[in-house]
């Protein structure tokens, strides 16, 4: 037993003359691991704790750890000297010319997406709706088949989708988030699901593979086409104006029925026609329509006690709009000349 605490006390000494004449912090490091380390001495006595009769095993793992809590001390103080040391050596190298003009500092803000999308999601949360997003890595069940999307649909074919497996892709659309949140039956709805999707398309002025989009949903009981238009309606005159107008043309859509093409009069010539509305004096901008009673059936509501429409609409469209941007690819060029002006 002497022996072992003789071993120990030399351990503690050696460490600690060797922390003391220690001239620099990575010095310090190197001790550390010699001693305290997984191979350290120190460590090693107490590996060698089999060999040790039990009622003597207490003893040998105290005087390891006063050892150890008197070297992690004194390493303690070194290193506390030699950060004042060093930085007292740094004070002094680098000195500040006061008279020296100063540098710019550049300020970053929020992109014109972020602006838009902020702008629409204050809208919307002022009449009552709830933003929830969802992920864009998403199953065929709920980006297709659960919005009345049968299997033969075009908008599956892998031109116009990017499949991972059969089964996942990268989600064309953000109304899979409108099914999830049906399906878990909390009534009534009332959300808009922003987010990024992707589309197998070709950069243009106008497209682009990876792109945002912000659709709605509500589900209530009495809910008709005249609840669509009117929010809508307050939608337009929010983002645009309070002399906007909408105009709503009949289309298809597998997700709701009846379905319209919505459009505002132009922001820019009041409708008289202009450059900016291509002289028509109305601009398209989204897409709406009554939610499908088969797409209620499938994420278990039903239709014949409640009834919801849904609207989409593509966050860039907005930004373009707004901004009078002719060209989508100034959004993602990080091109600092472009987006310092907003």
């Amino acid at each position: 037993m002497s022996d072992i605490e003789q071993k120990v006390r030399e351990i503690e000494e050696q460490a600690a003359r060797e922390i003391t004449s220690a001239e620099h912090l990575e010095k310090l490091n190197d001790i550390r691991v010699a001693f305290l380390g997984k191979k350290g001495t120190l460590t090693a006595v107490l590996k060698s704790m089999k060999d040790v009769a039990p009622e003597d095993r207490p003893k040998v793992g105290k005087w390891v750890n006063d050892a150890r809590e008197s070297i992690e001390n004194k390493m303690e103080e070194t290193k506390a000297r030699l950060d004042a040391e060093k930085m007292k050596v740094q004070l002094k190298a680098e000195t500040i010319d006061v008279t020296l003009p100063s540098k710019m500092q550049e300020i970053g803000h929020r992109h014109p997406n972020t602006i838009a999308l902020e702008e629409v999601e204050r809208i919307f949360v002022g009449m009552g709706y709830e933003v929830i997003e969802g992920p864009e890595v998403e199953y065929d069940e709920y980006n297709f088949t659960k919005l009345n999307i049968p299997p033969n649909h075009p908008a599956k074919d892998e031109q116009d989708t990017f499949y991972i497996t059969k089964d996942i892709l990268l989600r064309t659309q953000t109304s899979p988030v409108q099914a999830r949140v049906m399906e878990q039956g909390k009534l009534p709805i009332r959300m808009i699901s922003p987010g990024r999707v992707f589309r197998s398309d070709e950069v243009d002025a106008t497209h682009s593979p990876s792109f945002h989009q912000i659709e709605g949903l509500v589900i209530d009981k009495g809910i008709t086409f005249a609840d669509l238009k009117g929010t809508l309606d307050v939608f337009a005159k929010e983002l645009f104006g309070p002399d906007t107008k909408t105009k709503f043309r009949p289309h298809h859509f597998p997700f709701t029925e009846p379905s319209a093409e919505v459009d505002v009069s132009c922001f820019k010539c009041g409708g008289k026609g202009c450059r900016f509305c291509k002289g028509e004096g109305w601009i398209e901008i989204l897409g709406c329509g009554m939610v499908h009673p088969h797409v209620l059936e499938m994420c278990g509501i039903d239709p014949s006690v409640y009834t919801g429409f849904a609207f989409g609409v593509g966050l860039e469209r907005i930004a373009l709009l707004k901004y009078e941007i002719d060209d989508m690819r100034l959004l993602y060029d990080n091109d600092i000349r472009f987006l310092k002006q907003f």
